[in-house]
């Protein structure tokens, strides 16, 4: 019999070590995950004011009373916001339109996987921003 007196700790510190560089692998793969979506965020918001801002510059000028007035459509937003996110490449256009007459709204989307957990979400996860923008005319010209 061993007395307890006689026992050592040796060979106990081999688990706890495994038990830690687990713990720190998946600390760092969430870490990296969780990074990489929040920079898709940023870059689909990206593209949703570059959409707005290139919406906004979609202004048909009227004459009323004889004074220029500036007003955007839903058609002209649509093709200003469409432009850009074709140019971006990696997003997709939800929703472009006017709802006032002087703002651009634009909802933007783009599919963001995973650099490392991918096998756990295969098809990704639906990343979407919406951006709104005043043309800069309407509140000049009609003055």
């Amino acid at each position: 019999m061993v007395d307890r007196s006689e026992r050592t700790d040796e060979g106990s510190v081999l688990p706890l070590t495994i038990g830690y560089v687990v713990l720190a692998l998946v600390l760092i793969i969430v870490c990296v995950d969780v990074t990489s979506l929040y920079l898709a965020q940023r870059r689909v918001e990206a593209v949703a004011d570059a959409a707005a801002l290139a919406g906004a510059d979609g202004f048909e000028l009227d004459v009323r009373s004889g004074d220029p007035v500036a007003r955007l459509t839903n058609a002209g937003v649509h093709a200003q916001a469409s432009d850009i996110v074709l140019a971006h490449g990696e997003a997709t256009l939800v929703h472009a339109s006017s709802p006032d007459g002087t703002s651009a709204r634009v909802s933007v989307s783009a599919v963001w996987h995973p650099p490392i957990t991918s096998i756990f979400v295969p098809d990704g996860v639906v990343v979407q921003a919406t951006a709104t923008s005043r043309t800069a005319f309407a509140d000049t010209l009609g003055d």
